[in-house]
């Protein structure tokens, strides 16, 4: 278990070496290859790669009237009011809701004795040749790992969140 600062590490020494080229899908499921490369704290030159598979559902539209609802459970008049006057206004208001998998089934580690530059750089290289569009590269911390790809996966809601509302919008769903 990280401790709180631990934690805090983990999230500001994240970083995207190379970010995928597309968005989470609006109308589909998508599945994003990520490599995150991580530094042994106790070795010199010793770095683990990670490589995985995140499932990125297909988002919901969470109109203001289903969160009113949602809010709703426990609370009394004064919650009821607060819900009728978000509903009133739903034309400002949309939420989506993003789901997400990552099956430890999934995830290969591997052990490379070079510096954490050294891997992230050469990996780099060979994506970019690659050029797949739903792959990313990643640098973190290495206990921290998981609070890294989880990171990045609310970076991907935030930079696809934009794009999905649009296509909601286009096809008249909001």
């Amino acid at each position: 278990m990280l401790s709180p600062d631990d934690f805090n590490y983990a999230l500001e020494n994240t970083r995207v070496v190379l970010a995928p080229a597309r968005r989470v899908d609006t109308f589909g499921t998508s599945l994003f290859n990520y490599f995150l490369v991580t530094e042994a704290m106790d070795t010199v030159n010793l770095s683990r790669v990670r490589e995985g598979h995140i499932h990125a559902e297909r988002p919901q539209i969470m109109t203001p009237q289903n969160m009113a609802r949602l809010m709703l459970e426990g609370f009394g008049a004064e919650g009821e009011r607060y819900a009728e006057q978000i509903s009133a206004q739903a034309a400002r208001f949309a939420f989506l809701k993003y789901g997400f998998r990552v099956s430890k089934s999934d995830i290969r580690s591997y052990d490379v004795h070079e510096s954490l530059e050294q891997v992230a750089g050469k990996l780099k290289d060979e994506l970019e040749v690659k050029n797949e569009p739903l792959t990313a590269l990643l640098t973190g911390v290495d206990d921290g790992w998981e609070v890294c790809l989880l990171k990045f996966m609310i970076d991907l809601i935030n930079a696809s969140a934009p794009g999905n509302l649009g296509d909601f919008r286009e096809r008249g769903m909001l």
